[in-house]
């Protein structure tokens, strides 16, 4: 299945394929790959992995996949669902850049653009979470538009009906 990019002023959501899961998995990039330092990080290696595993087992998932985050061509990180909405229509959402593109809005840039994917694809809502150490992420899923519901021990719950 085909799926298209996704530009906003400053970057392209380019959607995660298999042949490129499996390179962020084995941390080797391939002819034409322009990764930025510190990618794939760790996050991404799991995001890849979760993708291919969903994959595996219940086909692909159309726009509700993982995205490389492209600057000028280069990939500075990754965005993207978890797996296709839940029971009541809900997305989780996970994101991260490499060091050298943190503190540009980047990353709230393109969750505006993935809330919009969500959006039109039909999910009822958004959710992510960030650990309560990680201020950063929270402005970001704010920025967003998702605001914060709930709180734990460890970690921040965002949420966005749709």
């Amino acid at each position: 299945m085909k799926i298209d990019s996704v530009a906003t002023a400053r970057l392209l959501l380019h959607p995660l394929t298999v042949v490129d899961a499996e390179r962020v998995v084995a941390r080797e990039s391939g002819p034409g790959d322009l990764w930025g330092e510190g990618y794939p990080g760790d996050g991404d290696v799991r995001s890849a992995t979760g993708f291919l595993r969903g994959v595996a087992e219940r086909g692909d998932p159309g726009v509700f996949r993982p995205y490389k985050i492209r600057v000028d061509g280069v990939v500075v990180g990754g965005i993207g669902f978890h797996g296709p909405p839940d029971a009541q229509g809900v997305v989780t959402v996970g994101y991260g850049l490499v060091p050298g593109a943190r503190g540009k809005g980047y990353a709230s840039e393109a969750l505006r653009a993935l809330v919009e994917v969500a959006r039109q694809a039909g999910a009822a809502g958004v959710k992510g979470d960030a650990d309560l150490d990680n201020p950063a992420s929270h402005r970001v899923m704010e920025a967003a538009g998702m605001p914060c519901v709930a709180q734990d021990a460890t970690l921040r719950h965002f949420y966005l009906a749709l």
